[in-house]
């Protein structure tokens, strides 16, 4: 196998980083120098074999990627959100997967435990899911709900100091490897609860989803409970109803937003150096006028994006974001980020298909990025709704 060089240059055309803080940039540094020593050497390698690199979950525990905005008593890192976001921006430069370990891991399983759990829940999860030690899934999709969470089937029984789990999840990033699940289940009164769902619980098993083209370096799986008995103190206690799984949604499409900006640009930035030493009719091709308009649409975009994703992180920061606005930014980043994948791949021309670079892996990961949490088309209508008013979901 050979080892690639990571070569990636920040592209930085409105100078953002005089909006950032001198810790920001050193959280930003850290994280892009892992990325290029650990994850860009080996992530194609993985990618083709279609196997998670199980070494990043200690890696990223190390580096402060999980839960990073959670306060360091629970073991996080008590930063701020752009911390967070750049944090992600840097992971998904390197690849998709590698984010969706970092972001479920922080948004849909430390966040919930945080925000909603016991305090005893906090102690006994939080720490080892922030170092590494545990990994963590988030259990919400089923097979036959998806865009609709409302009408999920999973649901628990009374039985004396514990529940009866029953129903399955699937598309559960982690599951195959994690030790521990946060899953959304309905009660006997069809109200929606949180549980925590252990490895090793009987009647608790996790499949492996085969065969994906896409986000092929990630553990991909499905959760099934079979008369699952869960303690009774493994339920959330600060939240029932769909709030709970939404507004952790609401936090993972934040680093979304933040993260499919990075795929933008290392596709980008692979664009511009290739069409700089690829000659062709006797001078680079960067000097034909239709490759300098897909570089220059394709900086526009990521200068537009950088904004928004800037200006989302300070109102998170501020607690005065919507999840709306999420939603927008979240919808923005996946699209430019794909069209600008698209781009790049044409750019490059034949070797734009190849695993010596990062282009079609990126594409193939954005197929998913754009769907999960949220499709493109249902965050046009969360958009649309907030500016009418008015619910087209029904």
């Amino acid at each position: 196998m050979a080892v690639r060089t990571d070569l990636f240059q920040h592209p930085d055309y409105f100078a953002l980083d005089e909006l950032l803080t001198e810790e920001h940039k050193l959280v930003r540094e850290s994280v892009r120098n892992y990325v290029k020593k650990e994850i860009s050497p080996i992530i194609e390698d993985y990618a083709q074999r279609a196997e998670f690199p199980e070494q990043i979950v200690r890696q990223l525990g190390e580096m402060g990627c999980f839960g990073p905005t959670v306060p360091a008593e629970y073991g996080g890192g008590g930063l701020d959100y752009i911390s967070y976001g750049l944090m992600m921006q840097e992971l998904e430069r390197g690849d998709s997967g590698v984010r969706s370990t970092a972001s479920v891991q922080g948004s849909l399983v430390m966040f919930p435990i945080y925000a909603y759990g016991s305090e005893e829940q906090k102690r006994k999860f939080l720490p080892k899911l922030a170092s590494g030690e545990w990994l963590g899934c988030f259990g919400l999709t089923e097979p036959n709900h998806g865009s609709d969470p409302s009408s999920m089937l999973t649901n628990f029984k009374a039985d004396g100091d514990h529940v009866l789990l029953n129903g399955a999840k699937m598309w559960i990033s982690n599951s195959p490897f994690a030790q521990v699940a946060v899953v959304w289940a309905k009660d006997e009164a069809g109200e929606i609860y949180g549980l925590i769902v252990e490895r090793g619980m009987k009647g608790f098993s996790t499949p492996t989803t085969h065969g994906k083209w896409s986000l092929r370096a990630s553990a991909t799986g499905e959760l099934v409970f079979d008369n699952v008995r869960v303690p009774r103190s493994n339920i959330l206690p600060g939240v029932k109803g769909l709030k709970g799984p939404l507004s952790c949604l609401t936090k993972a499409r934040f680093g979304i937003a933040w993260g499919a900006l990075g795929a933008a640009m290392d596709c980008y930035d692979t664009a511009l150096r290739y069409a700089k030493e690829r000659e062709q009719f006797g001078k680079p091709i960067a000097g034909f006028q239709l490759q300098q308009k897909k570089l220059a649409e394709m900086l526009t975009e990521i200068t537009k994006a950088q904004l928004l994703v800037w200006r989302l992180g300070v109102l998170m920061n501020e607690n005065k974001v919507t999840p709306q606005q999420v939603s927008m930014a979240k919808r923005n980043s996946c699209e430019i980020a794909t069209q600008i994948c698209r781009d790049a791949r044409q750019v490059l021309g034949g070797m734009g298909i190849t695993g010596e670079y990062s282009i079609m892996r990126h594409m193939m990961n954005l197929e998913s990025v754009i769907t999960y949490e949220g499709t493109h088309d249902i965050h046009l209508l969360i958009t649309g709704m907030d500016i009418t008013g008015i619910n087209a979901f029904k």
